[in-house]
């Protein structure tokens, strides 16, 4: 009587014909060609162009503010374009349009004696950065 073995008809992993799915398709998706219909798209969805204001906000003790409201607004409007709220690093951030422009950037600040505001004008040139710092006076800051 002829005996057989178990570990003979055994399949294992390694000899599994779902082993090697994974690799199958990964070699699929490098050999797929690229569409063009990506390529025309990601051209038509070109960002604008923008400008960047950043500032902080320091007090007297030159330490950054939280929570001071700054407002942002082209030097011949009255109104502000944009309102923001300095974040805990006394940092605040706004997209505007690319230059040439000047803009005026303002810190609000209500102390006892009734709200105080802060200025500065800066000019842009094109899409590019421009850094703000704004001090406010001694014994005024955010309640």
């Amino acid at each position: 009587m002829m005996m057989t073995t178990t570990k003979n008809l055994k399949m294992t992993r390694k000899n599994s014909p779902l082993a090697i799915l994974p690799a199958l398709c990964l070699l699929a998706l490098l050999l797929a060609p690229i569409s063009s219909a990506q390529d025309s798209s990601s051209d038509s969805k070109k960002p604008k162009p923008y400008a960047l204001i950043a500032g902080t906000v320091f007090d007297s003790r030159q330490l950054s503010v939280y929570g001071v409201r700054v407002k942002i607004h082209p030097v011949d409007k009255k109104k502000p374009a944009w309102e923001l709220t300095s974040d805990h690093h006394g940092e605040f951030a706004q997209r505007v349009p690319p230059g040439p422009a000047d803009y005026i950037v303002s810190a609000e600040v209500k102390g006892p004696k009734g709200a105080a505001t802060h200025e500065q004008t800066v000019h842009l040139y094109g899409d590019e950065r421009a850094d703000v710092f704004l001090h406010l006076d001694e014994g005024e800051g955010p309640n």
